[in-house]
């Protein structure tokens, strides 16, 4: 009975073949939960403890400045070594910040600086860990089951967007932050034990040449030449820097627009989580359509059209809705603008533009994040909504204008690869 149930939904996911991804993918499960029980969880503890929407902004500024500092250079040591040893050292590393957040809330000693100073820590491991994990899928499973590797991993990393709020606010209605934390330190152990099931060649990808500025230099020029990278990198660099920092005014439109609690204010994260899964799911069973510019700027257009419609939104059905919508987009997008730079990318470089992908996803969090809570303390997080989608909007504009004469044969030649 359980092989038959294994064959079915290995045949309904033909990825899940590759049995070191398995144990890889079962890791990332449990990662994404733990990611958004803590995130929801670090959310409303700032803002309980601050009642600010610039320092709830700041949070998410602190936890992303790493990114911006760091991230060239994560990208040339994971081109340089073993990509397995990296993850298992990042893990211990990022294992540290639930148990250390549980004890301060236990003994009461918990402080706004605590917590900046525990998700800066979090963030340098993060700035190692993403773009190993990014770049070590198609050692896993190689090319022909890229976008497959992507979306389904986009796909867990959803119905944990839906799963995590919800264990979160379910904790923290009936008990304290506390235990949000306890539960994401205890799920971060067996992680380290299905990465070291992995087996695969312990090797380094290449020979170490030049100093780490030459290779951060050789890998922007890299990625300069080539125009489909550089639009995919352009357009993350647009949703990264205003779509995809809305998480700093769901805690504050929950609360004060639509009138919300912990519990409304975890439902409004689950509805993104519904629309990116069914995004997410749809493209892991079309794994065997090769992403295309047409997907890629569609979906950044449409999830800027429905933050522009949440600028108006004073009814918490309607915002359910509205972020449904934008879920949808959103994992739409990021799964094809990651499928493309893992396909276009040779694997001298692939370490070095996953981590430009991932300076331009996370590393303008910090911009991103003190303009939300800027915008949301003056003006309310409806204007916040409203100016985000409409500067992604613009952004992408000014990419397709950019790109108009040289990006369709860049596209075609990274199909062939």
């Amino acid at each position: 009975m359980i092989k038959l149930v294994k064959s079915k939904i290995i045949y309904g996911f033909p990825v899940l073949r590759h049995r070191n991804f398995r144990y890889f993918w079962y890791g990332q499960c449990l990662n994404s939960i733990i990611y958004w029980v803590q995130t929801t969880a670090l959310q409303w503890l700032v803002y309980s403890l601050t009642s600010s929407p610039f320092l709830l902004g700041l949070l998410g500024g602190v936890q992303f400045a790493p990114y911006l500092v760091l991230s060239l250079h994560a990208g040339v040591f994971v081109d340089r070594f073993a990509k397995k040893r990296i993850l298992i050292t990042t893990q211990i590393i990022m294992m540290l910040q639930p148990f250390i957040l549980a004890i301060l809330i236990w003994t009461n000693h918990i402080q706004y600086w605590h917590i900046l100073a525990l998700v800066a820590l979090k963030g340098c491991a993060d700035t190692l860990d993403l773009p190993t994990r990014q770049s070590f899928f198609i050692e896993l499973v190689g090319k022909d089951d890229i976008l497959g590797a992507t979306a389904l991993n986009s796909a867990v990393s959803n119905i944990a967007r839906i799963i995590g709020p919800a264990i979160s606010g379910i904790i923290m209605a009936f008990s304290r932050t506390f235990f949000c934390f306890l539960l994401s330190g205890m799920l971060s152990i067996p992680i380290l034990f299905l990465l070291f099931a992995i087996k695969t060649e312990s090797k380094h990808i290449r020979n170490i040449t030049n100093n780490v500025v030459s290779e951060i230099l050789d890998g922007i020029k890299y990625i300069a030449e080539n125009k489909v990278l550089s639009g995919a990198i352009l357009s993350m660099l647009a949703v990264g820097t205003f779509a995809l920092n809305i998480s700093v005014l769901i805690p504050v439109f929950a609360k004060d627009v639509l009138g919300k609690e912990a519990g409304g204010f975890s439902s409004l994260l689950s509805a993104m989580g519904i629309g990116a899964v069914i995004a997410a799911v749809y493209l892991s069973i079309k794994a065997k359509n090769k992403p295309n510019k047409k997907g890629l700027y569609g979906s950044a257009v449409l999830l800027s059209t429905f933050l522009i419609v949440l600028g108006f939104v004073h009814h918490y059905y309607l915002a359910m809705i509205a972020l449904v919508c934008f879920g949808f987009c959103n994992s739409f997008f990021l799964v094809v603008v990651n499928s493309i730079i893992q396909l276009t990318s040779s694997d001298q470089y692939r370490g070095r533009t996953m981590s430009i992908y991932i300076l331009a996803f996370y590393g303008t969090g910090l911009a991103g994040n003190l303009f939300a809570g800027f915008l949301i303390e003056k003006y309310g997080a409806n204007i916040g909504f409203f100016v985000f989608g409409t500067a992604t909007v613009i952004c992408i504009g000014m990419i397709l204008l950019y790109l108009r004469d040289k990006a369709d044969t860049g596209y075609k030649e990274s199909i062939k690869g």
